[in-house]
């Protein structure tokens, strides 16, 4: 598992790549601040670059002020469009409109990060490396499984994002675009708990694909005393209740929170 320094050495340099925004991600919605490019097919004189305003107006050309804020980039278009072919200045207008700036959109970053607080999203395919970036990274201690929840299509989301998985293997998919509304938790770092026949029973650090053996190892190995037969993993259910699992070896994969009993051999 990368160590806590190299991933923060990849938070501070993974927020300046571009990324491609995730299919399915809902139009995000303009508003106050935010910066917008304007272009008409056929017409540079049309083109601009400008700021929606705290009223939530651009200054357009033959126009005038047009409120956008509220719209999404593809309301915006048609309405400048209606208006340019309404006032008979084109007869069938081509409007683009480019989001180039966010600024009416905020994301909450709370929990073990070095500065939680709201943070804007600066562009609409950012994603969640970029924002934890932005508050300064995990702190040590932290969770590399950063929560997202938020509304998507209307219907409250719910997202787990490995953090270390995605920067060290490259997946991207993986790294959710994050939307106004959006919070981001950072817990505490995952635990495992071992108690009985070991050197140094307690609680240690949890990484995905954790194997017994591993454990054991951290606990110092096995007592005089102790076996590595006949061990029970107490875990939880969704229900929230409690099972037991008796491993076959020491090459199973353990999960967060388990607690590991190991027992004193009987010979």
């Amino acid at each position: 598992m990368m160590n806590r320094f190299v991933i923060g050495i990849f938070f501070c340099f993974a927020f300046i790549f571009n990324s491609m925004a995730q299919s399915g991600v809902t139009e995000p919605i303009l508003g106050a601040g935010d910066a917008i490019k304007v272009t008409v097919f056929q017409n540079p004189d049309l083109s601009i670059e400008a700021r929606i305003t705290e009223v939530g107006q651009v200054s357009f050309p033959l126009i005038g002020n047009i409120t956008l804020a509220g719209l999404t980039v593809t309301a915006a278009q048609e309405k400048i469009a209606k208006l340019l072919r309404d006032g008979g200045f084109i007869v069938k207008p081509q409007v683009n409109i480019t989001l180039t700036q966010v600024k009416s959109s905020q994301v909450s970053i709370l929990g073990q990060v070095t500065r939680p607080g709201r943070y804007p999203i600066e562009t609409t395919s950012t994603r969640v490396s970029e924002m934890i970036a932005l508050a300064g990274g995990v702190l040590p201690g932290g969770s590399d499984v950063i929560s997202l929840t938020g509304v998507r299509d209307g219907k409250p989301v719910k997202f787990e994002i490995d953090l270390p998985t995605i920067l060290q293997a490259g997946k991207r998919e993986l790294d959710a675009v994050v939307m106004n509304g959006d919070t981001l938790y950072v817990d505490r770092e995952q635990k495992i708990f071992i108690d009985g026949e070991v050197q140094r029973p307690g609680a240690y650090r949890w990484d995905r694909g954790m194997t017994l053996r591993q454990v054991l190892a951290q606990a110092g190995g096995l007592t005089n005393r102790g076996t590595d037969r006949g061990m029970q993993i107490f875990r939880r259910d969704p229900s929230g209740g409690t099972k037991i699992i008796e491993p076959k070896s020491t090459g199973e994969t353990v999960e967060r929170d388990d607690v590991i009993k190991v027992r004193e051999s009987v010979f």
